[in-house]
C-alpha cells in the first residue's frame, strides 16, 4: 500500500499511521526503529503516478555531547570549532537516513550532518533550517538547547508539530540550493517531530521531489505522535546499535 504525498488525505494519514506504528515496533534499538521509519516513508510515499516521492528521508534526535561515542564527539567538535564542548551540550544527531544516493543510506557516511552541535540559542539561530524546524515544532530554541527539569516536566510529550517548506527552491530555510535542491529536484520539505519525555528533540524530515501542499503536510503532525510513542520505549542503553564498552573493551553491534 502506498500513499500519495501530493494529497495525503485523512484516509492516507490513518492508514499510514497504523502501518508506521507497526513498522517502528519491536526494534532492539532506537536507531533500528528510526531506520525502519525512514525506509517505510521512503518506500511508501509516492506521487500521483505511483513513483517514489522523496529523494531523501532522515531522522534526527538530540543527545548530550557526553553520551555520544568518541567518533560522534569528534565530528561535533570539528563542526563546533575552537573551544571545549560542555558535556551537557545538546547535539542534533543523525539517527537514520534513506535516499536515492548511495551515501544517503547510512548515517556513518554522512559528510556534514552526522552530529550538529547546538551550543547556544544564538548560534542555533544562525542555522536557518534547524532554528525554523525547532520553532515550527512548537518549541523555543532555549528549551531544546538547555532544557531545564521544570521545562521538560511541563512540555515533554506535549509539544509536537510540523515543519513545512512548500517551495524549497530559493527558500532561506533549505541550504545547499544548487548542489542539493536543484540537483535532486527537491520541491518541498516536510518535517515532523517534537519533544520526548527525556527532554530530547526528535524529527523526521522528508525531502520531496513533489509539491506538498500545506493541508497534506499538516497531517504529518499525527505521525509525530506515532514516532514519539515508538521512541519513548527506549532508554539510554538502547539508543544506538553499537553498545559502548569501557576502554580496552570490544564494542558489539546489536542486530
Amino acid at each position: 500500500m502506498t500513499y500519495d504525498l501530493t494529497k495525503f488525505d485523512l484516509g492516507d494519514m490513518l492508514k499510514c499511521s497504523l502501518r508506521l506504528r507497526e513498522t517502528a515496533s519491536g526494534a532492539p534499538t532506537l536507531e533500528v526503529s528510526a531506520q525502519r521509519i525512514c525506509r517505510f516513508l521512503y518506500d511508501e510515499l509516492v506521487d500521483s503516478n505511483s513513483l517514489r516521492a522523496c529523494a531523501l528521508v532522515r531522522c534526527y534526535k538530540t543527545h548530550a555531547y557526553a553520551s555520544l561515542d568518541p567518533d560522534l564527539q569528534g565530528f561535533a567538535r570539528d563542526v563546533l570549532g575552537p573551544g571545549t564542548p560542555r558535556p551537557t551540550m545538546k547535539v542534533l544527531t543523525l539517527m537514520a537516513t534513506v535516499g536515492q544516493s548511495a551515501g544517503w543510506n547510512s548515517r556513518h557516511l554522512s559528510k556534514g550532518h552526522r552530529a550538529i552541535p547546538l551550543p547556544s540559542p544564538e548560534i542555533v539561530e544562525k542555522a536557518p533550517m534547524i532554528s525554523q524546524l525547532i520553532k515550527e515544532l512548537g518549541l523555543e530554541l532555549s528549551t531544546v538547547v538547555q532544557p531545564t527539569a521544570d521545562i521538560v516536566k511541563e512540555l515533554a510529550g506535549k509539544r509536537h508539530g510540523v515543519f513545512h517548506v512548500e517551495d524549497a527552491l530559493g527558500s532561506p530555510y533549505i541550504p545547499a540550493q544548487q548542489e542539493f535542491v536543484v540537483r535532486f529536484g527537491i520541491k518541498s520539505v516536510v518535517g515532523f517531530g517534537g519533544m520526548l519525555a527525556t527532554g530530547d528533540l526528535f524529527a523526521v524530515i522528508l525531502f520531496a521531489t513533489v509539491h506538498v501542499p500545506s493541508g497534506a503536510a499538516d497531517r504529518f503532525k499525527s505521525l509525530a505522535l506515532d514516532v514519539k510513542s515508538a521512541f519513548s520505549k527506549f532508554n539510554d542503553t538502547t539508543v544506538f546499535n553499537q553498545i559502548r564498552t569501557p576502554a580496552g573493551g570490544v564494542p558489539q553491534q546489536r542486530d
